[in-house]
C-alpha cells in the first residue's frame, strides 16, 4: 500500500526523493513543521514498537509520533474496533448524539473521576482553546497565565516559544514574569497583552501575576513534557490550586502529554490535585486524532447554557467521529482491563530502561540524570533532574544529547533527533527491545566519550 502511494507521488523510492517532492508540493515540505528534522527520514510503515523507512531500514521507535502510541503502532485490537465501526454503517450523522460519543464520555468519566462532564474534540489544541473560552466566560476576565517551557497548542492564545534561549527570553519584565516570545508570526498584539509567562515550579511568580492582573485561567502541563520530563516540585501543584482558589482563577491541567501515559486517571490522579478543567489527547486514542476536555459541571455546562449571552460555542463537523471514538473506546477498555496489567508492564519496562541508561552513563563517567514519568523518559546530561527550563539551559549538555540521539538512530534506535525531547515506551516494547536499546546506547556512548577525551 505504501509503495503504491510512493509510486503515485512521482515514482519516489527513497527518503530523499519523497522529501524533494514534499518541498515541491507542500508549503515547507511537511504538513507539521515541527516534524522537519535532520536526519530527514521518511517512515512508510509501522507496527508495534517498530518503524520502517522508505529504504526498508528498521528502527525501534521511542518517539511514538510525539507520544500517542501507548499501545504501539497499528495495534490490531484498536484497528479492529475502527473496522467494526465501518461495518456497523457509520456516518457523521449530523443530528443528535451517537452511541460512540456517549460510550466514550462514560469511559472517560470512569477513568478520570474529576471529569464531571466531558466534551470531545479532534485535537489537543482545540481542547485548550475551549478551556480558555470556558474560563473567560466563567470569570468574566481575559488574562491568561502560562508556563515557560510549556506547550499548549498552536492557536494565538498559547503559541509562545517552547525552548527559547536565555537571550531570546531575556530578563523578567517584572519580578514575576518573562517577556512573551511568540511562536508564530501573525499573532495580534492584543492577544499578547493578555498573556503572562512565568517559570515552572515558581509559586512566588504565579502569585505576583495573580495579585496584579485579572487572570481568568492558569493553564499548565502538570509535568512539562515538551522539554523532556520536568516534574513538579513537592507542593507546587497544590500551591497552584490554592492560589487559583484565592484569586478566583480557573486551574486547567493540559494532560495532552501526561494523560493516560502517567496513569489511567491522568497525572492528576498521581499528584492528588483536582483541576477545574483538564484537556486530553494523544494516548487517549492510541494515535487516532482525538482530543477531549472535561471538568467541573458548572464550567462544562456553559457549553449548553440556556442564556445565549453566557453560552460557549463548541462545534465541529468531525467532533467525535465514529472511527476516532471507536479507537478511544478500545484504548480505554484495554487500559482498564485485568487490573491495570498494561500499566504494570509499562512501569516495569520503562523503569528497567531508565535504570539501565543511568548505569550505562555512570559506567562511562558521563554526568547524567534520567527523568521519568510513567512510560515517558528523558536523559539530561547534568548532575540533577531539572526544575525548569532555565535550569536545563544552565546545566544540560545539549551537544552530547544531540550527538547521542543521532548515533543511536544510526544503530536503528529512533528517538526524536532534537535535545530534550521526550522518549516514550509502548506496551509493544519487550525485554528484548530494552536490551537492544541499552546495548546500542553503551556502544555509541563509548565512541562519543572516547572522542571527547
Amino acid at each position: 500500500m505504501t509503495t503504491q502511494v510512493a509510486a503515485r507521488a512521482g515514482s519516489a523510492r527513497n527518503s530523499a526523493e519523497i522529501n524533494r517532492l514534499g518541498e515541491t508540493h507542500l508549503a515547507g515540505g511537511v504538513v507539521s513543521l515541527n516534524r522537519k528534522v535532520d536526519p530527514a527520514l521518511v517512515f512508510v510503515r509501522a507496527r508495534g514498537c517498530r518503524l520502517w523507512d522508505a529504504e526498508g531500514r528498521e528502527y525501534l521507535d521511542y518517539h511514538a509520533a510525539f507520544a500517542p502510541h501507548l499501545l504501539g503502532h497499528n495495534d490490531p485490537g484498536i484497528n479492529a474496533a475502527v473496522a467494526r465501526a465501518m461495518e456497523d454503517g457509520w456516518s457523521l450523522m449530523g443530528a443528535g448524539t451517537t452511541p460512540w460519543e456517549v460510550e466514550l464520555a462514560r469511559l472517560l468519566r470512569e477513568a478520570v473521576p474529576n471529569l464531571e462532564r466531558v466534551q470531545i474534540t479532534n485535537t489537543g489544541s482545540e481542547a485548550t482553546a475551549h478551556a480558555i473560552r470556558l474560563a473567560r466566560a466563567h470569570t468574566g476576565r481575559e488574562d491568561l497565565l502560562l508556563t515557560l517551557g510549556g506547550y499548549n497548542g498552536w492557536h494565538n492564545e498559547v503559541a509562545r516559544a517552547v525552548m527559547p534561549s536565555l537571550e531570546q527570553v531575556g530578563p523578567r519584565v517584572s519580578p514575576g514574569e518573562y517577556r512573551w516570545l511568540p511562536l508564530s508570526a501573525g499573532i495580534p498584539a492584543a492577544s499578547r497583552r493578555s498573556l503572562h509567562l512565568v517559570n515552572f515550579n515558581d509559586l512566588d511568580s504565579v502569585e505576583y501575576v495573580l495579585r496584579r492582573h485579572e487572570v481568568a485561567c492558569v493553564l499548565t502541563e502538570p509535568v512539562l513534557q515538551n522539554i523532556g520530563i520536568v516534574k513538579p516540585q513537592p507542593g507546587y501543584l497544590e500551591g497552584l490550586r490554592a492560589l487559583c482558589d484565592r484569586y478566583g482563577a480557573v486551574l486547567v491541567f493540559d494532560e495532552v502529554k501526561t494523560g493516560f501515559r502517567s496513569a489511567l486517571g491522568g497525572y492528576q490522579s498521581v499528584c492528588g490535585v483536582k483541576p477545574d478543567l483538564s484537556v486530553f489527547g494523544k494516548a487517549l486514542a492510541n494515535g487516532y486524532p482525538l482530543g477531549a476536555i472535561g471538568g467541573k459541571r458548572e464550567l462544562m455546562e456553559l457549553f449548553a447554557a440556556a442564556e445565549a449571552s453566557k453560552r460557549v460555542l463548541i462545534a465541529g463537523t468531525y467532533n467525535a467521529h465514529p472511527f476516532t471514538c471507536a479507537a478511544a473506546i478500545a484504548t480505554l477498555e484495554r487500559l482498564m482491563a485485568e487490573h491495570g496489567a498494561v500499566y504494570k508492564q509499562l512501569e516495569a519496562r520503562t523503569a528497567r530502561l531508565c535504570a539501565g541508561l543511568e548505569e550505562t552513563f555512570n559506567a562511562r563517567g558521563v554526568k547524567a540524570a534520567v527523568s521519568r514519568n510513567g512510560s515517558a523518559f528523558c536523559a539530561y546530561f547534568m548532575d540533577h533532574e531539572p526544575r525548569d527550563w532555565h535550569d536545563i539551559l544552565a546545566h544540560h549538555d545539549f551537544e552530547l544529547d544531540r550527538r547521542l540521539r543521532l548515533a543511536v538512530i544510526e544503530r536503528g534506535i529512533y528517538q526524536f533527533p532534537m535535545p530534550c525531547k521526550q522518549g516514550s515506551v509502548s506496551a509493544a516494547h519487550g525485554d528484548a527491545e530494552i536490551d537492544r536499546t541499552l546495548e546500542a546506547t553503551a556502544e555509541v556512548l563509548k565512541g562519543l566519550v572516547n572522542r571527547e577525551q
